[in-house]
């Protein structure tokens, strides 16, 4: 592990005259945050409207054929358990 703690002191003392920069007392997430944020924002924007256009195709009410049908299938299954 001394080679792990060797290399973050490296990069800090990298960074330093970079902080020195930023004033210390304001935090913020800078133009790669608003970046990140962006796309994420895009992200759920069109899977919104994905989910939207196939919730459209759905069609919620049953077609009144294949009720017939199944209904016909139990009634025709009863009838042959009652004969054999």
């Amino acid at each position: 592990m001394p080679d792990m703690s060797a290399s973050v002191s490296l990069a800090v003392t990298h960074l330093v005259p970079l902080a020195k920069e930023v004033d210390e007392n304001k935090v913020t997430p800078g133009v790669l945050g608003f970046i990140v944020f962006a796309v994420m924002a895009l992200a759920v924007w069109g899977l919104m409207k994905s989910m939207s256009k196939h919730m459209n195709k759905v069609d919620f009410k049953e077609s009144s054929e294949s009720s017939d049908s199944e209904a016909n299938q139990a009634e025709k299954s009863d009838s042959a358990a009652k004969r054999g």
